[in-house]
């Protein structure tokens, strides 16, 4: 379907309720007659005399297929009303700004765009990994929101072609957390997103991120070693710096001496010295971990090894006493052996300090007070080996923003490393599916599987891990 750009404020003419019992979506209201979007394969000729009577407008229908009119009918009706139409002076308040972050967090939103383009401006969200429009701003409006978010970050407002990038700290209503704030030049006015590091403390506590018992004992008795290497690995998104905060939270205590360099901090973690990443001015991984060990730490974290010096530092560290924690960009937990081998470690040096390697991906989590029973054959998937019969399915409605899903879980493959998983590093194993299922170790595939069985999240949502 082609894109359907649907006016300010015209949306209100029907609540989120009416619009979905009515399968009706206004576009344009002119002299007594109201035309909207309709789906396909409902009537509306007693709709039709509804409307004439209740609302004294004579209705005209154009259909569009089912799911590209339910697509559209998200975009224009979440938060138990229509997009609101903020062109009307309410964002040049100044308390505009701070009731839309509040907004923004009590939604568990991680991060906020503001876009301008040539006949509007918008407001989206980023709830559970995807973005969902939540308000309309008024062309003239747009330039003095962009103004006041600059003012608040410290940012030079007269510098409108080249990025800027800033931090305001948020204090309101007792939550407190920090903003990070990137501005970049576009055609038709500077685009702003806002990433809310918030400190939702039940999302940094390990027993609510996802593991199951066995990987949860599995990675606890790994942190609790004095010294050693643990990685985890995962796309840009997967939830890695939670998982390292969390343990950073479990391992914060008066004895421990904890150095972080990240890039950035997203967190700030009292009791942790962190330091945000340079490298304009040389401060880089290596640097900081050379001068880490100068410090005298007992815990360290790297934000990511990129290279093969910070790779071989983060060894050699572990070699000497320390406990480092770092992340890396593989596919599976095994393949961070592969990726440390492919940087010119010595096999032999990895299988001596390699604690744990971990490998983890989020899920969306299906809607409870929507979500609908289905049969595999239903989705043409029951092929899929491991698929269970009976799974659920997305529908959306008010309470998950008509999206179907509430909220994420990660899923992990944790791989605890034995003697005999030392042995295959040494070795330069590569095939070790039956080694790994020996000793029980579930992949990611089929922690994945378990959500599906357990009706918490849907086909579609697991099925790029099914086909790993």
């Amino acid at each position: 379907m082609d894109e359907k750009h649907i006016p300010a404020g015209i949306t209100g003419f029907f609540t989120a309720e009416e619009a979905r019992a009515y399968h009706l979506i206004p576009v344009e209201r002119n002299a007594g007659e109201l035309k909207c979007y309709g789906k396909k394969g409902c009537c509306y000729d007693s709709v039709r005399e509804e409307i004439a009577v209740v609302r004294g407008v004579k209705l005209q229908v154009e259909v569009l297929p089912e799911d590209g009119f339910e697509r559209l009918m998200r975009q224009c009706y979440r938060y138990g009303g229509a997009i609101a139409d903020m062109s009307d002076g309410d964002v040049g308040s100044s308390d505009f700004l701070s009731r839309l972050i509040l907004e923004a967090y009590h939604c568990y939103a991680s991060d906020l765009h503001f876009e301008a383009y040539e006949e509007r401006c918008r407001v989206r969200f980023r709830i559970d990994g995807r973005l969902l429009e939540r308000y309309a701003i008024g062309k003239e409006n747009y330039a003095a929101l962009v103004n006041q978010i600059k003012i608040l970050a410290n940012l030079d407002i007269s510098e409108k072609r080249l990025p800027q990038d800033g931090r305001i700290f948020f204090n309101r209503e007792a939550c407190r957390f920090d903003v990070r704030v990137s501005c970049l030049p576009a055609i038709y006015g500077e685009k702003i997103v806002l990433r809310l590091l918030t400190r939702h403390t039940e999302l940094l506590d390990l027993d609510n991120l996802g593991f199951d018992d066995r990987q949860l004992a599995d990675y606890r008795e790994a942190v609790s070693n004095p010294h050693g290497l643990i990685l985890i690995s995962g796309p840009t998104g997967s939830g890695k710096s939670t998982t390292l905060y969390a343990t950073l939270r479990l391992l914060n205590r008066e004895d421990n001496n904890i150095l972080t360099i990240e890039d950035p901090v997203e967190y700030t973690l009292e009791g942790v010295n962190q330091v945000q990443l340079k490298e304009e001015i040389g401060l880089t991984f290596g640097s900081a971990l050379r001068t880490f060990l100068r410090q005298d730490p007992d815990i360290i974290m790297l934000g990511e090894i990129r290279d093969t010096e910070t790779a071989r530092m983060a060894v050699r560290s572990s070699l000497t006493g320390h406990l480092i924690f770092s992340t890396i960009h593989t596919n599976s937990a095994w393949g961070c052996v592969a990726r440390l081998t492919d940087m010119g470690l010595h096999s032999f040096l990895i299988a001596d300090t390699l604690l744990l390697c971990m490998a983890q991906r989020l899920v969306r989590l299906l809607c409870p007070h929507c979500k609908c029973g289905m049969n595999a054959e239903e989705g043409g998937l029951a092929h899929l080996a491991g698929v269970p019969r009976r799974l659920f399915r997305a529908v959306g409605c008010e309470a998950c923003y008509y999206t179907g899903y509430s909220g994420r879980k990660a899923v992990y493959e944790v791989l605890p490393v034995d003697s005999r998983l030392a042995l295959a590093i040494r070795n330069q194993e590569t095939e070790i599916a039956a080694l790994l299922k020996e000793r029980g170790i579930k992949t990611l595939r089929e922690s994945a599987l378990q959500l599906l069985e357990d009706g918490l999240t849907s086909l579609e949502e697991v099925l790029p891990l099914l086909n790993e």
